[in-house]
């Protein structure tokens, strides 16, 4: 525990991306299974132990110190691990030797809500402080130390030198402590047999079009969705449904597990049906109406019947077992119209390609399209394989005007009035490269207005449990939360960093289910200013 608890120290004081990746990939190299792939998965939040929450050390540390103090101490540190970790009374006698990660796992894993207030306090009396915040941070699933589940992965493939790509691949049919992923990318063994099982596969992503114009003769265009972004598995008759980060949200969608009827790997847009806040009667309603549904971990009947969810279907990446990932566009575009009849049109369509003699044809179908649930255009080139992440030259998004750009947040404020409780400026930035390269954060726009109340209920709880630094009233949190910022135009200014100042910047949405590392580059906002 020594070692990890070194590591998470390390990553809490180190700001460098590349320096992260060093540290993780030293850990995972030099660290032996299974302690390891519980750190591992550790940082990339895919451990549980439900006996053990917040409320359980609040309770736990008000039975040892004085609660005004722990109140004041909480608010000043500002996370409950660290406050924790830091009051915790030395225990009498002399202290048991500290447990190994996997050892902490099994007792965390034994626990239950009737005698953690009893194990978990003997467990951290074997520990110094650096190991307690660890721990705790470990137990509770809320590392929040500036690593992303991706920067993990990243770190892992680094360490072994493999592809992230493939790491991806295997990553999400296993589970910890993921001895299979450690033999194949340390060891040398087969690669993980992940087929059998509905896993999830990474998506392919698109750039935005910058330079204005693509030949039609190379390119499709098919309408980009306001929804979310969905991948529909079956696999020896079990569904399941994955969000664009890989997290499974069929318990989220139910009406979605049972109605694929072959075995076969679909991408999609997520929507629901109806004219609620806008959108076609009977076809896709808005982003609001859907997010009725998201984050809910039960559905209720009248939910179902009120916000009815389907897919609108992108591309087919197997079908019946053949992998067709390496097939061209226009022929995976084919299968899957082929595929249309043979699924229920109660939860499936297909995303209308949008034919224009030219350009500026297209560049006008796009201005006219006016359907609250359509964000733009998208334009994939016809020879293009599916292949994850976000390659150079093969698929564009061409978003719609309002002017839209994902932002990172980066700090909060409190604001004034009935706000003054509440983290309710924010600060957000834009890439100054490729995040995995190891680009930065530039600020590029404030805003404070565009969310509701319970919106900034959210936020602020954000911004208090994921902080890492304070410079005064303002509080630096880690890169891990997307906003979609609508603003009326981009300019240059030699006053802000970016070279950028965008005017009327408002929150347009927040993409909580966005990875940090898919937000927009400096780039794309400077592609945006109008001489």
């Amino acid at each position: 525990m020594e070692r990890f608890a070194a590591l998470v120290d390390a990553l809490v004081y180190t700001r460098s991306r590349n320096e992260k990746l060093r540290l993780i990939a030293s850990y995972l190299r030099d660290t032996a299974d299974p302690d390891r792939g519980w750190a591992l998965a550790a940082l990339t939040g895919a451990l549980d132990f439900p006996a053990v929450k917040s409320s359980t050390i609040r309770a736990m540390m008000q039975q040892r110190v004085d609660p005004e103090l722990w109140a004041l101490s909480r608010d000043f540190v500002g996370d409950t691990a660290e406050t924790a970790s830091l009051l915790w009374p030395a225990p009498d006698g002399e202290r048991e030797p500290a447990p190994t990660v996997s050892e902490a796992v099994a007792l965390l894993s034994a626990m239950t809500r009737a005698n953690v207030q009893a194990e978990l306090p003997r467990l951290l009396d074997r520990l110094d402080p650096s190991g307690r915040y660890a721990l705790l941070k470990l137990a509770t699933g809320a590392m929040r130390i500036g690593v992303s589940s991706r920067l993990a992965k990243v770190a892992f493939a680094q360490a072994f030198a493999v592809a992230v790509e493939e790491v991806e691949e295997h990553w999400h049919g296993l589970t910890a402590p993921y001895p299979e992923l450690f033999a194949w990318a340390a060891e040398g063994a087969a690669p993980p047999d992940t087929a059998s099982r509905p896993t999830f596969r990474p998506f392919m992503l698109a750039h935005p079009l910058e330079d204005g114009t693509v030949d039609l003769a190379d390119y499709a265009a098919e309408w980009k969705w306001d929804g979310i972004r969905v991948e529909l598995v079956r696999v020896n008759g079990e569904t399941r449904l994955y969000s664009r980060s890989g997290d499974d949200i069929s318990a989220t969608f139910p009406e979605l597990t049972d109605v694929l009827p072959i075995d076969a790997v679909l991408d999609g847009e997520l929507l629901v049906r109806g004219s609620h806040q806008g959108g076609e009667e009977g076809g896709a309603a808005s982003f609001n109406a859907l997010q009725q549904r998201l984050g809910r971990k039960t559905v209720s009947r009248k939910m179902l019947n009120e916000y009815p969810a389907f897919v609108r279907l992108y591309d087919v990446l197997m079908a019946e077992g053949a992998d067709l990932r390496e097939l061209p566009w226009s022929e995976r575009r084919t299968r899957l119209e082929a595929l249309m009849p043979r699924l229920p049109d109660s939860h499936f369509d297909i995303s209308e390609i949008v034919s224009a003699p030219d350009f500026a044809a297209l560049a006008a179908i796009r201005e006219s399209a006016r359907d609250a649930a359509i964000e733009g255009l998208m334009l994939k080139r016809r020879d293009s394989p599916y292949v994850a992440g976000r390659k150079a030259g093969l698929w564009y998004k061409w978003k719609r005007d309002p002017l839209l750009i994902d932002c990172v947040l980066m700090y909060a404020q409190r604001g004034s009035g009935k706000r003054s409780s509440f983290y309710s400026d924010y600060t957000f930035g834009c890439w100054n490269g490729d995040p995995d390269d190891g680009a930065d954060l530039l600020p590029v726009g404030k805003a404070y207005s565009g969310f509701t109340d319970a919106e900034l209920k959210q936020i602020d709880r954000h911004v208090r449990q994921h902080t890492v630094n304070r410079f005064g009233p303002v509080r630096e949190v880690d890169r891990s939360l997307v906003f979609e910022v609508a603003f009326d135009s981009v300019h240059t200014s030699k006053r802000h960093k970016s070279g950028l100042a965008m005017r009327f910047p408002r929150i347009h949405r927040i993409r909580w289910d966005k990875p940090s590392h898919e937000a927009d580059r400096i780039e794309t906002l400077s592609a945006l200013i109008r001489d």
